[in-house]
Formats: structure tokens, sequence, C-alpha cells
């Protein structure tokens, strides 16, 4: 499922209970932010989450793929994104140990006279 920057403003001003206006402007100015830093060349690093940076890719020679003619591809800056070790580990399935705690809380919280047969609660 795809989730956008409106998805995004929802949940956040939901969660913490401001006006989706001032998130949105927020979330805004936090992307115009990145990307007139990665466009200088600058590296953004979002602790646990992942760090975004900007590369050069070297020129080469390409294929066409419908002639099959050899065409000069220039060199060019891409920005990259490398996962944090907290991002890997909840995209692998796993519960990251900074998250620990709460999920060992929650657990200890929920009612244990649930039943087997009742259908599992969306989070």
């Amino acid at each position: 499922m795809t989730i956008t920057k409106r998805e995004l403003v929802i949940r956040v001003a939901t969660k913490l209970g401001m006006t989706q206006s001032d998130v949105a402007r927020i979330i805004d100015e936090t992307f115009e932010c990145l990307a007139v830093r990665l466009g200088e060349g600058h590296r953004w690093e979002l602790r646990d989450f992942g760090v975004f940076e900007v590369k050069t890719r070297a020129s080469r020679i390409g294929r066409n793929p419908r002639t099959g003619d050899q065409v000069p591809v220039s060199a060019r800056r891409v920005v990259t994104f490398r996962p944090g070790k907290e991002m890997r580990e909840r995209v692998s399935g796993g519960v990251p140990k900074s998250a620990a705690p709460f999920v060992a809380a929650k657990a200890s919280t929920s009612p244990s006279s649930e039943s087997a047969d009742s259908p599992a609660q969306p989070e």
C-alpha cells in the first residue's frame, strides 16, 4: 500500500492532536529542507531511520534497447537511501530493540481472557 503525503499529514495530525494545516506545513518544510540540502550535496542522517546521500554516477556507454546501438550516458548525481538498523529490523518483521519495552508493556497490559476464536484487533 502506498502512503501519500496527505495520508501522512492525517496520521501525524491525529496522533499528535495537531491541526492538519500545521502538520502539512511542518512536513512540507521538512521535505523542502531535505531537498535543498541534498541539492547542495550534503548528507541527511536520521538516526535509526536511515541516511539520504547524493552520489555521482560515472559516465558510461549504455545501449538503446530498441535499436541495440551504443549510446553515451553522461555522469549524473542521484539521491540514495540507506536504511538504518531500526528500519531494517521493522521491515524484516523483527521488533527493534528500541521498541521492545513498548511491545513488552503492551503485551502485559492486554487482557489474557481473549478467546483464541476472537479476531485479532488491527493496530
